[in-house]
């Protein structure tokens, strides 16, 4: 074997070879070279068919069939007594390791049923049982305690029975419907103060309060004549214990918007009243916790006998006023001590004891360097400086007055402690420089970029920025009103409420409307953005959308918001907000939002939930942008009328 290999390969070479043979041979070598390859390949072939191919036994055939057999063996063994036992492995299919299929689940179904007809006035942070459990001293009962999780309610708040849509605005300011607020008490109880009477289906306000009888246009007048109320220079108010806010609704027509607030007390839907006549109004009280409103906001703040001790606890509250007083603005004050010589026998009060009040309260002006700006008839004016340059230049030479904060952001104000420290004004480099920055009279004000802006001091945010972001919200404004007919009804609205209002573009674009905007900045925003909005000319309050807000339910027309579910979307339940968002809307009222398609699209199914009719519509930019407008209306209902109505009736 070895010997023919070696010729095999020898004539190889020489066929192969570039030498030169004897052309004689070449023929044969050739010849010889191709049949002994020839030969060798078909003795390669037959020997691999014959090793493939041999003959099997039947019992090998049996054994070979049995392993695709289904069985729980791991081998199958087969055997005959004439031939060989061949044990073959039982081959299985399925996969040794995978994760089992989850459970599989129906499409959730929400739920939003009505809640007890008796709860037609449920404030959840304002509940009347609920206070009880809290301090009284310093009225700290009064204040937001909201309810735990467990306590949440998961219903729709009704509509007491015999609800009315609200009159519009400006008749609304004398007339509500008394079906809306059912309760006769105040009309009793200041029927000689000229608050509210009641007349068949409604009840009228004559403007009365308890210290201008004549009426609120007839005491605002007698304030004109002692400050100037109609050039502009004053656009934001605050009414601390606003009764039925008639001072607020009677300012309107001086361009001047304010903010009234009341506790929720023994003057009974006092606060609810205001709204239902179209005055920007919350539930709220002086107490322990900051107000929640920026520093320098307000122009004027206003009390009119509203019983709050600012003379008491080293003058914290006074303080608390100072804080939120723009520099430069005005403190209004009538009733008790004001004209005491006057007046203590009709307050049932000693002389004396009204001195020693008008006295504390004098001491405590003095220690926040305000000044005395005037005192005729019953109404005494304050006057905040404008720096506070000369109030340090008196802490250093006299050694006394209140301390100045320090290390304290003068803007936080969400569940924030009360002070007794005095809030330092932003530096000036002249005695005659307003602190903060002076702003434009109204109209200009609302347009002009608002010193925190153009200070620096709202970080990331420019000049450039807020003009852009005012033409953007003018036209998507243009945009809503095409989605919602009744946004473009003039005077259909009146109440409206921005739930992320950033720089109050929606309100701004909205001021030439008969309708008053809420600008709420959310606690969570990552800029603090609600000075900026009080110096535009316009008001809001600070609020965290994981609890309820401090107003009555069907206190606003028409709600917007801009990405407020993609703000909240890790903090807390989105259909915690829709029905916090029901309980405050109005029957019939509209309902706007932008968010991410996402987010819309799982908010539309609980809103259905709701009986709210909405849709989703393309952004103002086209359909290829993710972020969607979802537009709903709420539909009317109330609660079922009283099965004793009746007998009630039969009664009166």
């Amino acid at each position: 074997m070895a010997n023919n290999t070696n010729n095999f390969k020898s004539l190889f070479h020489n066929f192969t070879s570039k030498r030169q043979y004897n052309k004689t041979l070449v023929p044969f070598t050739n010849f010889y070279f191709i049949t002994f390859s020839i030969v060798l390949c078909s003795l390669f072939y037959l020997f691999g068919l014959w090793t493939h191919h041999r003959p099997y036994s039947a019992a090998t055939t049996l054994s070979a069939a049995t392993c695709f057999q289904p069985s729980t063996n791991t081998t199958t063994t087969t055997s005959t007594p004439s031939t060989l036992q061949i044990q073959l492995p039982t081959l299985h299919f399925e996969a040794r390791h995978k994760l089992q299929d989850p459970p599989a689940t129906a499409a959730r179904e929400y739920h939003a049923p009505p809640c007890d007809p008796k709860l037609y006035e449920y404030t959840p942070c304002e509940d009347l049982k609920r206070s009880l459990k809290f301090p009284r001293q310093r009225l700290v009962y009064r204040e937001r305690h909201c309810p735990a999780p467990k306590e949440i309610l998961r219903c729709r708040i009704p509509a007491p029975f015999g609800y009315r849509l609200p009159l519009r605005w400006p008749e609304s300011r004398d007339s509500a419907w008394y079906a809306n607020v059912p309760h006769k008490e105040l009309t009793v109880e200041k029927k000689m103060q000229n608050w509210v009477h009641f007349d068949g289906d409604r009840f009228r306000f004559p403007g009365g309060g308890t210290m201008f009888p004549r009426g609120a246009n007839a005491y605002i007048d007698e304030i004109a004549k002692l400050i100037k109320l109609r050039d502009g220079s004053i656009r934001t108010a605050i009414d601390t214990g606003c009764g039925v806010a008639s001072f607020g609704a009677y300012l309107l027509s001086r361009d001047i918007l304010t903010v009234s607030f009341a506790p929720r007390d023994t003057h009974e839907a006092q606060v609810q009243f205001a709204l239902e006549r179209g005055v920007p109004a919350l539930i709220g009280v002086i107490a322990s916790k900051r107000l929640p409103y920026p520093s320098r906001a307000f122009d004027i703040a206003h009390c009119s006998r509203c019983l709050i001790p600012w003379g008491q606890f080293d003058g914290i509250y006074l303080t608390e006023v100072d804080r939120v007083l723009r520099p430069g603005g005005y403190w209004i004050l009538s009733g008790p001590p004001i004209n005491y010589a006057k007046h203590w026998r009709g307050w049932e009060r000693t002389r004396q004891s009204l001195k020693d009040e008008q006295e504390s309260i004098e001491e405590v002006a003095k220690s926040l360097c305000w000044k005395k700006f005037v005192e005729r008839g019953d109404l005494a004016i304050w006057q905040k400086p404008t720096n506070h340059v000369h109030c340090k230049m008196q802490r250093k030479i006299f050694k006394n007055g209140k301390p100045f904060c320090q290390a304290q952001d003068p803007d936080a104000a969400w569940y924030t402690k009360l002070d007794t420290c005095l809030t330092p004004l932003p530096d000036v480099n002249d005695i005659k420089e307003v602190a903060g920055g002076k702003l434009p009279k109204w109209p200009q004000r609302l347009t002009s970029i608002p010193p925190r802006i153009s200070s620096g001091s709202l970080e990331g945010i420019s000049g450039e920025m807020f003009k852009e972001d005012t033409e953007l919200w003018t036209r998507r404004v243009a945009y809503y009103k095409k989605l919602d007919h009744q946004l473009a009804e003039k005077g259909r609205y009146r109440n409206v409420l921005d739930m992320n209002s950033y720089l109050g573009g929606f309100a701004a674009a909205l001021v030439d409307d008969p309708v008053w905007v809420m600008n709420v900045v959310p606690v969570e925003a990552e800029i603090n953005t609600l000075g900026a909005i009080y110096e535009r000319g316009l008001i809001g309050t600070y609020q965290n959308w994981c609890e309820a807000m401090s107003t009555y339910p069907r206190t606003y027309d028409f709600i917007h918001g801009d990405s407020v579910f993609n703000l909240y979307q890790n903090r807390c339940n989105m259909e915690q907000i829709l029905l916090e968002m029901d309980r405050i809307l109005r029957p019939q009222g509209g309902v706007i939002l932008r968010d991410d398609v996402d987010v819309l699209t799982k908010m539309k199914s609980f809103a259905d939930a709701m009986q709210w009719e909405s849709r989703i519509t393309d952004h103002e930019d086209g359909p290829y942008n993710r972020q969607k407008i979802f537009v709903a209306v709420k539909e009317y209902w109330t609660a079922p009328p009283p099965q004793n109505q009746d007998h009630n009736q039969d009664i009166k």
